[in-house]
């Protein structure tokens, strides 16, 4: 009685390893690293940081689509004349809460990619709400504030990561399939991040997505105002607080 008792409980170790060998074949981590040259060159950069790399499953994928965990609202907070956040990365269908944190007014738009919308002027304790309803990049901006700018990423896979200072990108629990690759880079051009775009093929024994070189660029320009015009400078020794433009 004894011994097939020890049979049983080895039987049943074995089978909970197996199967956790095998979900974990079914959905790795997969690893990737960026880095930057200069005219065909490596280039050593100090800060290779915020390069957003997604998997979005191919057409006829039997993968879930993503609606995000929990039920908080993602958010983006004006606080100390930036956002916080820089970039946020939403599933489709999310509505972000925009609150504003500061003593003085702001005005949040976003007019060009992605989700267009037009916050208006809204004061200090008071929150509006956006509904990011298709996949897309928005470019987020104050037209108070020349030097407030944020990135909304909104997206229909959660097979996504953010780089570290060295440039590594690691995005777990990735099943094996096909799927598109894009970067996404603030200071790179868009036809750079395009020829970037391609095809690639997860198997059980896929553990990294190799190295991907993007250009040595420097940050964008000044954005304009949501009227396409320059900001006006601040006024000297005025205070924000309540100020209307």
């Amino acid at each position: 009685m004894m011994m097939r008792r020890v049979a049983f409980l080895g039987c049943c170790f074995c089978l909970l390893v197996a199967g956790n060998a095998m979900l974990w074949a079914q959905e790795g981590s997969l690893t990737a690293t960026v880095g930057f040259a200069n005219g065909g060159k490596k280039s050593k950069a100090a800060d290779a940081s915020n390069v957003v790399l997604w998997l979005t499953p191919a057409e006829g994928s039997t993968i879930a689509p993503w609606h995000g965990q929990g039920s908080s609202r993602p958010r983006l907070v004006q606080k100390n004349k930036s956002f916080e956040p820089h970039i946020l990365i939403v599933p489709v269908g999310s509505e972000v809460e925009f609150p504003n944190r500061d003593p003085f007014f702001h005005n949040v738009f976003s007019l060009f990619e992605g989700k267009r919308f037009d916050l208006g002027l809204y004061e200090a304790g008071s929150t509006r709400n956006v509904l990011f309803d298709k996949p897309g990049i928005s470019y987020i901006f104050c037209n108070i504030h020349a030097e407030m700018s944020a990135v909304v990423i909104a997206l229909t896979t959660p097979y996504y990561a953010v780089s570290n200072r060295r440039g590594e990108i690691v995005i777990q629990h990735v099943p094996p399939g096909h799927y598109t690759l894009r970067l996404w880079y603030e200071a790179a051009l868009p036809e750079v991040l395009n020829s970037m775009t391609r095809e690639v093929a997860i198997s059980e024994s896929t553990s990294t997505l190799g190295v991907l070189h993007l250009p040595a660029t420097s940050l964008p320009p000044a954005h304009k105002n949501m009227y396409g015009a320059d900001y006006a400078p601040p006024s000297p020794g005025s205070s924000p607080a309540y100020q209307r433009p």
